[in-house]
């Protein structure tokens, strides 16, 4: 499927012939993508295909090696800064500094990004209290959990209040409750006009959540659209995501394994 037509005035993310080689490898070989603004987008795709790439590419973090990128309305290579300011990003394993509490973090970001001290400060309690971090906000980084970093890492990156949201595996680590809590989170914010972009193992999150899905494979984009796009472009009418994907990345015999497995 291709590319799907937006007017300029609600794209937060655009893509043309986004390109990234290293040496001889193309890990991201020309997308091109439109993603609307108040958009959840799931960006799928089987391990080393592209997705990590792509989204380091569209938050400045590494430059393509040819091609263009807009979020935002500006140009991640051209006007880096003016990006950054309006994206938040959770990468797939987020860094905090483990010598500072939860609060004091927080504190640090939103001195980053220019933000009123007492704003700040308000935003992370809202945020601490709404990700079940209110008792371990005085407490050192270090001896957070897995999912506990995961979850001041969203904090950090939705303080500022960002346009876009980027997320990379965004539930991992996360118990069922917090999970949950995390994916109402991001269908309240998209309701409010913010962009979600992430990725995602978990198939059945992305088909609940999104409200389009990019599959790459082997640094291509092999389909665009929503869940009923992708049934018409295969030929069905209830194959589920999962269906869908391995046809696309694995061939159909990964499809009869699965059904194999599923019996």
């Amino acid at each position: 499927m291709g590319v799907t037509d937006a007017p300029p005035s609600v794209v937060a993310i655009e893509t043309d012939a986004l390109t990234k080689r290293f040496g001889s490898v193309e890990a991201v070989a020309g997308i091109h993508l439109r993603v609307r603004r108040g958009e959840v987008f799931g960006f799928l795709g089987p391990n080393g295909a592209g997705k990590s790439t792509t989204i380091r590419m569209l938050v400045g973090l590494i430059r393509p090696t040819s091609g263009r990128a807009r979020v935002a309305g500006y140009d991640v290579v051209e006007t880096p800064v003016e990006v950054k300011r309006r994206i938040g990003y959770l990468s797939e394993n987020p860094y905090a500094y483990e010598k500072l509490t939860g609060r004091e973090f927080l504190s640090f970001i939103g001195d980053l990004y220019g933000t009123d001290t007492t704003v700040a400060a308000e935003r992370a309690a809202r945020l601490f209290d709404l990700l079940e971090l209110e008792d371990k906000q005085d407490e050192l980084v270090e001896g957070y959990s897995r999912g506990m970093r995961q979850k001041l890492g969203l904090a950090a990156a939705l303080l500022h209040e960002p346009e876009v949201l980027f997320l990379d595996e965004p539930t991992s680590g996360l118990d069922p409750r917090s999970a949950r809590v995390v994916k109402d989170l991001l269908r309240e914010l998209a309701r409010r006009g913010r962009t979600i972009f992430f990725s995602t193992h978990v198939l059945e999150i992305a088909q609940n959540m999104c409200d389009r899905v990019g599959i790459i494979d082997r640094g291509r984009l092999v389909a665009v659209g929503t869940l009923d796009e992708l049934r018409a472009a295969e030929g069905t009418t209830d194959a589920s995501l999962e269906d869908i994907f391995l046809e696309l990345t694995g061939g159909p015999e990964a499809v009869e394994l699965a059904e194999f497995l599923g019996e």
